[in-house]
């Protein structure tokens, strides 16, 4: 079998589906064919394969590819040493990870001269080999025979200890790189481990923050991300200290490993006369050759695990935040609050371009109050403004309540909505390269407001122009790989942007990027010709753009939307390529291809069987139906804002019992966090999310979810917050921290210790430092 077909039924196996579906992926991409275009129009390809299972048939596929290539590397290597055996050549065709490969390399890979290979040189190979099969030899006698002058490189040989120590280094590397062992042990330490952090001498108040690991142990295998990365932080900053250790070594008078080594090399204590030299042997081994290589191994494998599952909720939240429901085309005004500086004020359109811009002071030190109501109005008569998009940072909610009073007073004049909105990015992208060439006229802090109200009509239109690491819904997203990171954003934000649709004549170069097979360069060229000729008026124009040929097109046009152009199935996610075949399905209707459009009970009667051919297959006809019956169809919820509780403005406004209404923000592993529009999110922790038992928090929630909260518990001086989901519960069950300023925090809860599982002294230290998000642990009493 051959790589290809090795990779494909490995890939075939590890996603349940068939190696025929996989086959004919495979071929897409390499074939130059963008997930969301496989995803999307060539279902009879994929037999259906998702977006999500696409990812990682692209992620794995790239994986497997290395490791074939580095496979053929290693026995290539190994061959021009005249070592490759038969059964080490089918050991490393069997290698399914390139951890097993590398071990399995390990004894033949070249490498600089050790003290073992300088004893080899100086002839003390035999006396390695009869100790290790005799160890009835007298090791003082056998050393005897082997000693020699200097010759060179090589030193000389004036005792039997020097022969001895020689003879110790030739086993000890012999041991370190035997691949089974090696793999034995790896995987004993990452079953039964226990990761152990403790505080470095010195360093308790400057290390404050990571309190909860001073003295921590845990089951390295079951460590949560975010509290492996706490801990890795603060060792990172010299806080503290991080070891693997196996249950029992303290106290056994022979460490568990050692035993193992030497089980798997025969090697017994008999009283023989080299047993115990043998025993040194293992000892060393392990201390010197195995120990540290094995714990950086396993700490690298522990950071991976935790930055896939950090990056994984980033992912996730960033999704569920691109996908949230647009306010829609509406004029809006944008309050960016501030005290001394006063608010700053924008006005876009429907289609979010800016109209007008002011600054109020309403707030202290000035006090306008009447002023700053009567300028809104102006601009809202002015501009004929249907949306009020409050930022809700400083003194958003006494803003907030400035707006609600505007609302109010023309209510008998036009209908207004006011919606807090989240500020998180919004100075990133005003001080942004992108916005400068975008709003070029405008002060740094107007084109954040600006940002402000088109992410209200648009979060997923607007969003795209930020760095996703700036929006503020990840878990450490400065600790983790920066480039698995960007990839895997980078693909979300792909997947969303196609899955809702780009009007091709209103859309930026920033999101028109996004689009499946477009880049910056041809959104750019995109954007150039619709200035200069005006609105496109059908998809084939874009085989006008600079540098965007047949094969771009194929991937992009599907996804891109033109309103009101010369094709109606323009408008919608029809592909150009099946236009033959809805003109096909009119004709056989007996109807006008306008006409067929939307008219449901007509699509609704029609069997895609009878309209599939050779190249499009029932899946694709079912989703042209469809498309036909709501064409363009906006996948995103309708639009909802929480409504926060008048007078509820500040943690002090806070009492336990509360059931207030709330916007989640983020949702982490070990539950959601949720702001109540008192300028701090609180915290429901997974327990307290729903009254049966909940795995994952995002079954239950989603960032941007309208949610109803009670208020358990209140710390004014730590400014956290705990809230429950479980409507009935009542205050003194639960205890929840909220996020610190910075984004970081730490919390406790109380649970039964599992062995070596938790810290010493204490039921439990949990959820410790959180990064960006912040966290805290409550307690759970109901877990039980």
């Amino acid at each position: 079998m051959d790589a290809q077909a090795k990779i494909i039924d490995r890939l075939a196996e590890e996603l349940g589906v068939r190696a025929p579906q996989v086959a004919s992926t495979v071929e897409l991409l390499d074939g130059g064919a963008t997930v969301p275009f496989i995803a999307r129009y060539r279902k009879e390809a994929t037999g259906g394969l998702d977006d999500t299972q696409l990812r990682q048939l692209e992620e794995r596929l790239g994986y497997l590819r290395e490791l074939e290539e580095r496979r053929e590397a290693v026995l290539a290597s190994i061959d021009e040493q005249g070592k490759l055996t038969e059964a080490l050549a089918a050991s490393i065709r069997a290698a399914d990870t390139k951890q097993r490969l590398e071990d399995l390399y390990l004894p033949y890979r070249k490498k600089r001269r050790t003290k073992a290979q300088i004893a080899r040189e100086a002839g003390l190979e035999p006396l390695a080999e009869a100790l290790l099969a005799d160890p009835t030899l007298s090791p003082e006698e056998q050393a005897a025979g082997y000693l020699r002058a200097a010759d060179g490189d090589i030193p000389a040989i004036e005792d039997a200890k020097s022969a001895l120590d020689g003879a110790k280094q030739i086993l000890m590397e012999r041991f370190a790189e035997d691949p089974e062992l090696v793999g034995q042990l790896r995987e004993r330490l990452w079953s039964e481990g226990v990761l152990s952090a403790r505080l470095i001498d010195g360093k308790e108040r400057e290390g404050a923050k990571f309190a909860d690991y001073f003295e921590h142990d845990e089951a390295i295998a079951k460590v949560p991300s975010h509290r492996a990365l706490a801990m890795f932080r603060g060792r990172n900053e010299g806080v503290l200290s991080l070891a693997i250790r196996l249950p029992g070594e303290e106290e056994a008078t022979v460490h568990p490993a050692q035993v193992a080594i030497a089980r798997h090399f025969e090697i017994r204590d008999q009283g023989r006369a080299a047993d115990r030299w043998l025993a040194e042997v293992v000892r060393w081994t392990w201390r010197v050759k195995l120990y540290t290589h094995l714990e950086t191994e396993l700490m690298g494998r522990l950071r991976e695990r935790a930055e896939t599952e950090a990056i994984g909720v980033f992912a996730a939240n960033l999704k569920d935040l691109l996908l949230a429901a647009p306010a829609g085309a509406k004029a809006t005004l944008a309050i960016d609050p501030g005290l001394r500086t006063g608010c700053k004020v924008a006005v876009v359109s429907a289609t979010g371009q800016f109209l007008d811009q002011s600054t109020i002071f309403p707030h202290a030190p000035r006090h306008q109050w009447k002023e700053s109501l009567a300028e809104l109005a102006r601009l809202v008569e002015a501009h004929d403004v249907s949306l009020i998009a409050v930022g809700n940072g400083t003194a958003s909610r006494e803003t907030d309540k400035l707006a609600g009073e505007l609302v109010k007073a023309m209510a008998g004049t036009r209908r207004l909505s006011k919606v807090m909105v989240s500020e998180a990015g919004a100075s990133v992208y005003s001080a942004s390269e992108y916005a400068a060439r975008e709003l070029p006229d405008l002060d740094v802090t107007v084109r954040g407001a600006v940002s402000i109200a088109r992410r209200l009509q648009d979060p997923l239109a607007e969003l795209v122009k930020i760095e996703p690491k700036s929006i503020g819904v990840g878990q450490y997203q400065h600790d983790v790989s920066q480039v698995q990171l960007s990839r895997s954003l980078e693909a979300v934000i792909e997947d969303c942007v196609n899955a809702v649709g780009v009007d091709l004549n209103t859309a930026s170069s920033a999101l028109l990027s996004r689009v499946a097979g477009l880049n910056a360069g041809l959104a750019e060229n995109i954007v150039a010709r619709r200035d200069a000729e005006g609105a496109f008026r059908s998809r084939r124009q874009l085989l006008d753009v600079s540098r965007l040929g047949p094969k771009t097109f194929e991937q992009c046009a599907g996804f891109l939307r033109i309103m009101n152009g010369d094709n109606p199935l323009d408008a919608s996610a029809v592909h150009p390529e099946a236009y033959p075949l809805v003109e096909r399905i009119a004709s056989r209707s007996g109807r006008e291809l306008a006409g067929l459009i939307g008219d449901s009970a007509t699509l609704k009667s029609l069997k895609a069987a009878d309209f599939a051919d050779e190249r499009f297959g029932v899946p694709t006809v079912n989703d042209i139906l469809k498309e036909l019956d709501k064409p363009g169809r906006d996948p995103r919820p309708e639009f909802r804002a929480a409504e926060f509780r008048e007078g509820v403005e500040t943690l002090k406004d806070l009492e336990p019992g509360m059931v207030l209404e709330g916007s989640v923000t983020n949702v982490t592993h070990f539950g959601a966090f949720v702001d109540i529009g008192v300028h701090q999110d609180g915290l429901v922790h997974i327990s307290a999310l729903s009254n049966s038992f909940v795995e994952d928090p995002r079954s239950v929630v989603k960032a941007g979810d309208i949610v109803k909260v009670k208020v358990m518990s209140v710390d004014l001086e730590r400014s956290r917050i705990g809230l429950t989901m479980r409507l009935d519960d009542q205050p003194g069950e639960v205890e929840s921290d909220g996020p610190r300023k910075g984004g970081e925090s730490r919390g406790r809860g109380k649970a039964p210790r599992k062995g070596g599982g938790k810290s010493k002294g204490q039921a439990s230290r949990d959820e410790g430092q959180l990064g960006a998000l912040g966290a805290a642990l409550l307690k759970a009493k109901r877990n039980g």
